[in-house]
């Protein structure tokens, strides 16, 4: 009987989206340009097409040459965005049809209305920053004055979101969610993506660290995705990681939130030996966007990589005859690009199984083909969006 296995490796962008210079990305290759900074050592993701993908996008193949045991191509996404909610309901198959709402690059980048409600609503003494800015630098720059005011850290980016930082023993895990979940009400008009909520600990600005606490409040995907249709075919889905935020709670099954890929593989190893037949478990490991795409470390990302490159034998060993497992990405994040944000970019698309034949799955029109060729190996009515290949 047939299983599925989707891991999304966030931000592993291959260069080459049609549209890149749209988003003032032209040139962005995040694992091309990583590899020119260093010799990445990757023999299980080389042995499943990662670099054959590479090349088929960028015209050259980066990784030492290998055994090829994988199913390998790669997508553009159709999506008008370049952002974690947009690229992953793409996979899952349901391209996003409008267009998100995005703060403007001015101080203050948000409007009176909603600073001045969320501060009356939640009981605040003001807000901080009030602008685009990196999530690391934000809360250096301004943690040691949150922590001496009380007043939260606000801040957005060139996704569609409004994040805000506060130091979770000060100011209170669970004060935090509340004032996050307030912001996510009066966001709506302005059709932002997500709020996030991202806490610190830490005394002074040298050691103020995030921690595994974040907790995203998305808005629910405008019709049914693969793991809808997957919960209402009364199938078993397992949510590892942020999924269920990503996917605002909606047919993600049961949910595991752990931080760090290595707490992220032993929970994924963990659902997939207890996954029955005709189930998914779908992961994103953050770790290769927010510790190294955003801060703009590639030496890091690739040290990263090299590490998740090791664990996945672990998985093959934990396959059965019929599951297939699907390697991609929801965007690109090249940490050799200017600024701190995501970049629009093709996504490989690997697919391993026992007795899977290696072959090339070409060029995919839209990341929703992942999505449809899952729901036809599992066996469930085709999605609105993708072609299985």
């Amino acid at each position: 009987m047939a299983r599925a296995i989707l891991f999304v490796l966030d931000s592993c962008g291959i260069g080459g989206a049609p549209d890149a210079a749209k988003f003032g990305d032209e040139g962005a290759n995040t694992l091309l340009h990583i590899a020119e900074r260093m010799t990445l050592k990757l023999p299980n993701l080389s042995a499943l097409g990662l670099g054959l993908a590479i090349e088929a996008v960028s015209g050259r193949n980066p990784l030492a040459p290998t055994v090829l045991k994988g199913q390998w191509g790669h997508a553009r996404e159709v999506s008008n965005g370049k952002d974690t909610i947009t690229g992953h309901w793409e996979i899952a198959g349901v391209p996003v049809p409008f267009d998100w709402g995005y703060l403007p690059h001015t101080i203050p980048a948000f409007p009176a209305d909603f600073t001045e409600a969320l501060i009356a609503r939640c009981g605040l003494p003001g807000l901080l920053a009030l602008r685009h800015a990196s999530g690391t630098a934000v809360i250096e720059d301004y943690g040691e004055e949150h922590l001496a005011s009380g007043k939260p850290i606000v801040y957005t980016s060139a996704d569609s979101v409004i994040q805000i930082a506060a130091h979770e023993e000060s100011f209170g895990l669970q004060r935090l969610y509340e004032v996050c979940q307030v912001a996510r009400e009066l966001s709506y008009p302005m059709n932002i993506g997500r709020v996030i909520a991202r806490p610190f600990v830490g005394t002074v600005a040298a050691d103020f660290t995030r921690t595994g606490n974040r907790k995203d409040y998305a808005v629910l995907p405008p019709s049914p995705t693969l793991l809808d249709c997957l919960t209402s075919a009364g199938r078993a889905v397992v949510s590892v990681g942020k999924i269920g935020d990503i996917f605002a709670h909606s047919g993600t099954g049961r949910e595991i939130k752990v931080a760090g890929h290595e707490a992220l593989m032993q929970a994924s190893l963990e659902a997939i030996e207890a996954l029955p037949d005709d189930g998914l478990v779908m992961t994103n490991f953050v770790d290769f966007d927010t510790n190294f795409g955003h801060r703009r470390d590639a030496t890091g990302y690739g040290r990263a990589l090299e590490r998740f490159d090791a664990m996945l034998p672990m998985v093959f060993d934990r396959l059965r005859p019929g599951d297939l497992l699907i390697l991609t990405a929801d965007h690109g994040n090249d940490p050799t690009w200017q600024g701190t944000d995501h970049t629009r970019e093709q996504v490989p698309i690997l697919g391993f199984g026992p007795g899977l034949k290696p072959r090339a799955l070409g060029a995919r029109a839209s990341f929703a083909d992942i999505g449809q060729s899952l729901a036809r190996h599992l066996g469930i009515v085709p999605l609105a969006s993708g072609k299985a290949w």
